[in-house]
């Protein structure tokens, strides 16, 4: 039994902010959290307790995901246009973007399905777009140019907004995550189709 480290006030910001009324389950980028016994489960790797790295990382994004205060504005925005967004934009492409394009240039599809498992949407830009609800509030699109005359290139773009939910920083870390996420349920997809 793997559990958080959030108090009672954390708790009930995230069930206000993700609008959850009397439900006891948070769901997440593939995680389901109770909120009540703050218990943690990976709803991709069901037989798996999340690493000790991903508990560290998921309480804090948590504890800061709670002190937020503003509604998503509906404007999409590049990492680097986040408020010291520029700052870490090189590593931030290197981690969390040119992953998605290295995995997804040439089979596009799989990008659509992978972010099915973590309830994503398809959208209409670039060649092919996805949509990560990766906490409530913060939508993360993921823009894909499959390889054709040049490699395969992926943009990832933030609610204008989402920088009054989280600090910059972590929003980087929720980019690199969600990533981290996309990859772990193509290779779950694909586990599943040699079976």
């Amino acid at each position: 039994m793997t559990k958080l480290n959030l108090q009672a006030e954390q708790l009930e910001k995230i069930r206000c902010l993700a609008k959850l009324g009397r439900d006891q389950s948070y769901q997440f980028l593939g995680y389901s959290l109770n909120l009540e016994t703050k218990e943690i489960h990976d709803l991709l790797e069901r037989n798996s307790a999340p690493s000790e790295w991903d508990i560290q990382i998921l309480t804090i994004l948590l504890v800061h995901y709670s002190l937020a205060k503003v509604p998503k504005s509906g404007k999409l925005v590049k990492f680097r246009d986040l408020k010291g967004g520029s700052a870490y934009e090189r590593a931030f492409i290197q981690r969390a973007a040119n992953p998605i394009a290295q995995v997804f240039g040439d089979k596009p599809a799989e990008l659509a399905e992978a972010a099915r498992l973590l309830n994503g949407t398809s959208l209409n830009y670039g060649q092919i777009s996805v949509e990560i609800p990766a906490l409530e509030g913060i939508p993360i699109v993921y823009i894909l140019w499959v390889a054709e005359e040049f490699s395969a290139s992926a943009t990832i773009l933030f609610d204008e907004s989402a920088s009054c939910f989280l600090p910059t920083e972590d929003l980087s870390v929720l980019g690199e995550l969600t990533t981290h996420r996309l990859l772990k349920a193509q290779s779950i997809l694909k586990e599943k189709t040699v079976k």
